[in-house]
């Protein structure tokens, strides 16, 4: 029987590929063929868009794998703040969700939650698109409850607070809304940084 790669040497080995392509080691021929406009063609350096195809066809193959072999494209991260810190799931951007992923992020939105109240007593809030107009915490609890999944980083003086729905894959993509998207809360002291999240 066949040794089936985990997420972590699944993204050691997308590491490696994305570093074999950057030296040319990596390249498709047909670079021409995908560019469906013969103006774009000429202006863009086809030596460089060759790399660009080559990794991406690869990446395209290791999605296919996990997919058949139902290896997760979650990952683990550890924000800390104000010496205190928080594990949590996030999905690794070079790899897709499959079933059960979406139900992880899920299971583990109280526990965000609970860490960013904690960690943001006597804080103020800001939404972070609209040019970071103010918000209050009544209005960032309505948008817990409409939610599926929270994910959490931190500044030396800020806390943020990303309020997640819809497809893992897309939800930080504009293009996606209002099927998928994020809520970017911003907590500090004073004002927010010049910081974009």
């Amino acid at each position: 029987m066949a040794m089936i790669y985990t997420t972590q040497q699944l993204i050691n080995i997308l590491d490696q590929e994305l570093k074999a392509t950057w030296r040319g080691e990596r390249v498709i021929l047909s670079c021409d063929d995908r560019i469906n406009n013969p103006v774009i063609a000429k202006a863009l350096n086809t030596d460089k868009m060759n790399q660009v195809f080559a990794y991406q066809d690869f990446r395209r193959q290791i999605h296919k794998y996990q997919i058949q072999h139902r290896v997760s494209g979650i990952i683990w991260r550890t924000c800390t703040y104000q010496g205190r810190s928080i594990k949590y799931p996030e999905l690794h951007n070079q790899l897709i969700a499959v079933p059960g992923d979406k139900e992880i992020l899920m299971k583990h939105k109280e526990s965000v939650i609970n860490f960013w109240w904690k960690m943001t007593k006597g804080m103020k809030f800001w939404l972070s698109a609209h040019r970071r107009r103010p918000i209050s915490s009544d209005s960032i609890e309505e948008f817990i409850h409409e939610v599926e999944w929270a994910e959490i980083d931190a500044a030396r003086t800020e806390l943020y607070l990303g309020l997640c729905w819809g497809n893992p894959q897309d939800y930080q993509y504009q293009w996606a809304k209002p099927d998928s998207g994020c809520h970017r809360i911003i907590a500090a002291v004073d004002q927010p940084s010049s910081i974009k999240v």
